[in-house]
């Protein structure tokens, strides 16, 4: 015990400091464990007492740095090498945090997205609720072209995605509301060739023409174009017509506001199947009309006794 004491008392040599080192970092592990318990003695909240025990130890953490390095203050002389060999190593480790960390500077110097953008990043999309130096937080909404969303439309599924920030240099990061908050949406109908795609064609536009934001949306191109060197777009309703082997098809593009588009397009394909309903016109479906004509039976030839020959 004695020789014990005296070692860890020794500062002067290698083998006493490592003896110290060793006594420091089992006494913080025993202080980090008694002081994380008794600091959340009183906090009912669980989620309070993970956070107050995680400070606790991170306070601990950074005390038993501070007393190993004055410990080993005499070894500053080659404070040069040691800070080198440490940069390094801390550099190659943490690669991705310095990425992520960059990708953050990169975020809020270039302004491509902020907190409330709705944005779509490695195949995740959403409303930006957090943008830390590290990672970007995202309230998912669905999509109907990801097989692996179970909502079919631009609505929130209620999960909250965490990204790094160090994908805004390797992945395209779309931006749907920072200038515009319009997009331009379609809906795509197919008439039969035999029913009057003409009619079909004004009801189309005509509900294309009541649901569009079109003012809003030239508003929001003319405060654009004060800003970039854009051509001016077309945001008036329009009905295209395509003709395919097996129907017309008509698509109305009209423009929506980007956090309403599921519910327009939803209120507008009501609206034109009711009036195609009301007008004789059935929207053409990816069927075959089969007619099977039977053979007419042979005219009986009426046979002649033999005693009447």
């Amino acid at each position: 015990m004695e020789r014990f004491l005296k070692a860890l008392w020794d500062t002067s040599s290698v083998s006493g400091r490592l003896v110290t080192s060793i006594v420091l970092i089992v006494l913080a592990v025993v202080l980090a464990v008694l002081a994380g318990r008794l600091a959340t003695l009183r906090v009912k909240d669980t989620t309070n007492r993970y956070y107050l025990r995680k400070a606790v130890h991170y306070l601990t953490v950074v005390a038993l740095l501070f007393a190993l390095a004055l410990l080993w203050r005499p070894f500053a002389g080659r404070i040069g090498v040691v800070v080198g060999l440490l940069a390094a190593g801390l550099a190659l480790a943490m690669q991705e945090v310095l990425g992520a960390f960059a990708g953050w500077i990169s975020i809020l110097t270039g302004r491509q997205f902020r907190v409330g953008d709705r944005i779509q990043m490695c195949g995740v999309r959403g409303d930006v609720l957090d943008i830390t130096p590290l990672r970007t937080r995202i309230l998912e909404s669905g999509s109907s072209s990801d097989p692996e969303s179970w909502i079919r439309g631009r609505q929130y599924t209620g999960r909250v995605v965490s990204l790094s920030n160090r994908f805004v240099f390797s992945a395209p990061v779309f931006n749907s509301s920072t200038v515009l908050d319009h997009l331009w949406e379609e809906l795509t109908l197919p008439v039969p060739y035999e029913a009057d795609w003409h009619l079909a064609e004004r009801i189309l536009c005509e509900e294309a023409q009541n649901i569009s934001s079109t003012v809003e949306a030239r508003r929001a191109i003319e405060q654009m174009r004060h800003r970039y060197p854009v051509a001016e777009a077309e945001v008036d309703p329009r009905v295209f017509v395509r003709a395919t082997p097996n129907w017309v098809e008509l698509s109305a593009r009209f423009v929506v506001p980007v956090r309403a588009a599921r519910q327009v397009k939803d209120q507008v394909t009501r609206r034109v199947l009711d009036r195609f309903t009301d007008s004789g016109i059935r929207v053409a479906s990816v069927t075959q009309d089969i007619t099977i004509h039977s053979p007419q039976p042979s005219p009986t030839v009426p046979v002649v006794p033999a005693d009447d020959q």
